[in-house]
């Protein structure tokens, strides 16, 4: 249930829409559902239970219902009928192919979901590219190409839903590759879709990126607005989690205007929400985000606030808690760490530090992003110490991993 986002009701519904396809009354309610959450009825009706299986594509069984010990011979049988049926040897037993076209329902939303969280994890580690950008818009056009056949309105809302992520996916890996344009294109494309959706923790998602996008672009007051408006989202107002994250967002885009107090203000809300935040299953692309990547966010404020110290610390900090598949993060947070120690006019030390940037992303293409930043850092080197020999020979070395493919 947690997986599909179903509430007792809405299982309820999905159940006996599946029952009234097959010729039978919907007769289960919520009260049914709690019964078979707490264990109440241990093997439901027949013809609930198939019904069941055909919403979640999976056995009774698997979804841990176990049958009383006289059953086990129509068990036998059942569990036949159904692999039999996932075949799809016995779809004519049900009824002719062309008077019952295919119905896309919760497996398929599952299956499609499913495909997000394996774009978010090589995202955490490659960083955003071309490829999964286009694989991420395929499986947009993939979902919303089901639309037609959704078994119902609730299955056509999920479709929007995940259509939108995989676009704000799409718009993600542009933003990481310094891809501007494309990313503000698909950004306005996912909010669209979100409100089809009517999902406020994708569009909460999109705003938290056009912030970043309009930083990317130096558009400071634009950031902030952003910050605004992915914190009046639903979502942040149930979740504390959520209105963590747009804190942080927001208290960057005060840090990159100079306004020190809103930009400290802002990183206390987002610590008290974040303490507030229950442990519950949220979704993939919101794994980053935790302790650790609002220690690095400070860092961030800090050292724009003129607070170089205090950044160096949190940028320690962070690296020390960034789990270690968030490749790509840590070397974005090594490389802040290096502008932190910089800025301290540590010139030898912040060199060594920038110089493990290099190393974490050995292997594949550095992120536009990170290429931005890292050029940051460079010009500031230049200017703080042009004639040093260390700063020649980071130079080198910048110029040498700037042209690897």
């Amino acid at each position: 249930m947690q997986e599909a986002g179903f509430t007792q009701g809405e299982l309820a519904d999905a159940v006996n829409s599946r029952l009234r396809t097959q010729g039978h009354d919907g007769t289960v309610s919520d009260r049914t559902v709690r019964n078979w959450l707490t264990g109440k009825t241990r093997w439901p009706h027949p013809r609930q239970r198939e019904a069941l299986e055909g919403v979640f594509g999976c056995t009774a069984e698997h979804l841990g219902f176990r049958p009383p010990s006289h059953t086990e011979p129509e068990q036998d049988v059942r569990r036949r009928n159904f692999l039999t049926a996932t075949t799809g040897t016995a779809a004519a037993v049900i009824a002719p192919a062309e008077s019952r076209p295919y119905a896309v329902g919760t497996s398929d939303v599952i299956r499609l979901r499913s495909g997000l969280d394996t774009l978010m994890a090589l995202d955490d580690t490659r960083g955003g590219h071309e490829g999964l950008e286009r694989a991420a818009l395929a499986g947009a056009t993939e979902t919303l190409d089901k639309l037609s056949q959704a078994a119902s309105q609730r299955i056509r809302l999920r479709l929007f839903s995940i259509a939108a992520d995989y676009t704000a996916t799409a718009a993600w890996s542009a933003l990481d590759a310094r891809k501007l344009d494309r990313t503000a294109e698909h950004l306005n494309r996912a909010l669209f879709l979100a409100g089809m959706a009517k999902d406020p923790v994708v569009e909460m998602r999109v705003w938290n990126s056009f912030a970043m996008l309009a930083h990317q672009r130096g558009q400071h007051t634009q950031a902030v607005d952003a910050g605004y408006a992915a914190q009046a989202t639903a979502i942040t107002r149930r979740d504390p989690f959520f209105a963590s994250l747009a804190h942080a967002r927001t208290a960057v885009g005060h840090s990159n205007m100079g306004d020190r107090q809103a930009a400290i203000r802002s990183l206390g809300y987002a610590q008290e929400a974040l303490g507030k935040a229950p442990d519950e299953p949220r979704p993939s692309w919101l794994a980053f985000y935790g302790p650790a990547e609002l220690t690095a966010m400070t860092a961030i404020v800090r050292d724009r606030i003129g607070d170089s110290a205090q950044a160096e610390a949190a940028s320690h900090k962070a690296l020390s808690t960034i789990p270690i598949q968030f490749r790509r993060n840590r070397a974005l947070a090594t490389t802040r760490l290096a502008l932190a120690q910089l800025h301290q006019r540590d010139i030898d030390q912040a060199c060594a530090t920038a110089s493990q940037a290099f190393e974490l992303m050995a292997g594949d293409p550095i992120p536009g992003r990170m290429r931005s930043l890292l050029g940051d850092y460079y010009r500031d080197l230049i200017t703080l110490a042009p004639d040093a020999d260390v700063a020649r020979e980071w130079g080198d070395r910048y110029r040498s991993e700037w042209s690897r493919a």
